[in-house]
């Protein structure tokens, strides 16, 4: 990796200072999918891009309450430095929309003399991008993000800023100028958006952003959650992107939408399989499907993760896929004539804000990878809830749950070498003992009590 000589970014800062930027906040997101950041003063930002700013290596293993845990290799003691370092181009340092004060960019932890760090989560999204295009394969990623918005006050269980009806007009309308502003921030960040609505849960919005590379996508994931915390604060309102903020919510899902094509091809339409799969398509699917458990172990990885994944919520609480069904864990989007070939695309339903987006989609193309390369057989897509049917029929179907313990979750995860090989033995082992902790935290306490302490901390 070859460091930036800082030449660009001396630009960027006097043209940010200009705005009345004062300081650049540079951001990632842990083990937990929680945001983290350094902010240093805007003349200090081509210093940054060049020698980084210095932090303890034991971020590897915080756990989503920002306790330490001292529990894998090359962590367990309190010594060691890294250097965080801006990930993208001096463009890519986004001026706030709306009022001065701190742009963002998105940043990568890299060992102190500038060499690749093996815990950094961004290398490992980068390598598995790498492995695609050594393949011929160019992935493409969205996500449709819901969250929840409270009243901000000390409130437990929190104030829902409004009450339905779902889908409503007169929702968006009733939150006065918060609306306009969070989609003029968005469209001034760079983020694309696709559509914003009132969602099913109480007190829920949604957002889509736009497709793009698997690096930009993780990217603007985390500038989208930041533009929608400084927005809510703005008008009196707290978000809440936590799985289940509480028992009586839908629960927020991070659905990640992915599709892969060969040659300008997407391999998820234009075939004679079921959905319009080509061959390869349906090969990539059945790599998805086959380490779906181990998948989601990255994707939906926290206690309250599990308690979202219940069957009848969207929440993709059974391993198995379907043409458009929304109960489905992955849900076929098929080409259509309105839309072109290159709509095609797999929606995972079991991903949320708990999951560090890197490592998200890195296991998923690494899953899909792992499908081309063994060509398991895709079963026949589901159309129905199995949530329904019996456990006699599932299982004369082949439909399993979904781990739904710590205990399950983990086994799942870690007893499966393709994606613990996608992770590297570093991140994997710092990813087990942050598991470990919550877990820990978790067990014995009463399910709202676990709620609310994960409740804004992503």
């Amino acid at each position: 990796m070859t460091q930036p000589d800082g030449t660009g970014f001396e630009a960027r800062a006097r043209a940010l200072a200009d705005l009345g930027v004062t300081g650049v906040q540079i951001g990632w997101a842990d083990n937990n999918g929680v945001l983290r950041s350094r902010t240093v003063p805007v003349e200090g930002l081509a210093a940054a891009a060049v020698r980084g700013v210095g932090v303890t290596t034991l971020f590897a293993v915080f756990d989503t309450r920002d306790g330490i845990v001292f529990d894998a290799p090359g962590l367990r003691t309190p010594s060691g430095d890294v250097r965080l370092v801006p990930a993208g181009l001096p463009e890519d340092v986004v001026a706030p929309a709306t009022r001065p004060g701190l742009a963002w960019t998105p940043g990568r932890l890299v060992a102190a003399d500038g060499t690749p760090w093996h815990y950094d989560q961004r290398g490992v999204l980068e390598r598995q991008v790498a492995a695609a295009g050594e393949a011929g394969l160019t992935v493409r990623a969205g996500y449709e993000i819901e969250f929840a918005l409270y009243r901000d006050d000390d409130a437990d269980p929190p104030v829902p800023a409004f009450t339905g009806p779902v889908y409503g007009p007169n929702v968006l309308a009733g939150l006065g100028g918060f609306v306009p502003r969070l989609l003029a921030d968005l469209r001034d960040h760079g983020v694309p958006v696709g559509q914003f609505h009132a969602e099913y849960g109480p007190a829920q919005l949604e957002l889509s952003i736009g497709p793009s590379d698997p690096l930009t996508a993780a990217d603007r994931q985390l500038l989208a959650r930041q533009t929608v915390h400084t927005a809510a604060a703005a008008h009196g309102y707290r978000a809440s992107f936590a799985p289940l903020p509480s028992t009586g919510s839908a629960g927020n899902g991070w659905h990640l939408h992915t599709s892969v094509a060969r040659d300008g091809v997407n391999l998820l339409s234009g075939g004679d399989g079921p959905a319009g799969l080509r061959a390869d398509g349906a090969a990539w699917l059945a790599g998805l499907l086959r380490d779906l458990p181990a998948v989601a172990g990255v994707t939906a990885p926290s206690v309250p993760s599990l308690h979202r994944r219940r069957p009848g919520y969207f929440a993709g609480a059974y391993a198995f896929w379907g043409v458009e069904n929304r109960e489905a864990a992955l849900r076929m989007v098929p080409a259509t004539e309105l839309l072109g070939p290159a709509h095609a695309n797999v929606e995972l339903k079991a991903s949320d804000a708990s999951a560090n987006p890197y490592l998200a989609l890195a296991a998923v193309i690494g899953a899909g990878l792992g499908g081309l390369a063994d060509r398991p057989p895709l079963p026949d897509p589901v159309q129905e809830d199995p949530g329904t049917w019996t456990a006699a029929r599932r299982e004369a179907a082949g439909i399993a749950p979904l781990p739904s313990t710590p205990e399950e979750q983990a086994a799942a995860l870690h007893g499966n070498p393709r994606i613990t090989a996608v992770l590297g033995e570093e991140v994997a082992a710092a990813f087990r003992a942050v598991r470990a902790s919550d877990a820990a935290f978790a067990d014995g306490r009463p399910v709202d009590e676990v709620l609310a302490a994960f409740r804004f901390r992503y």
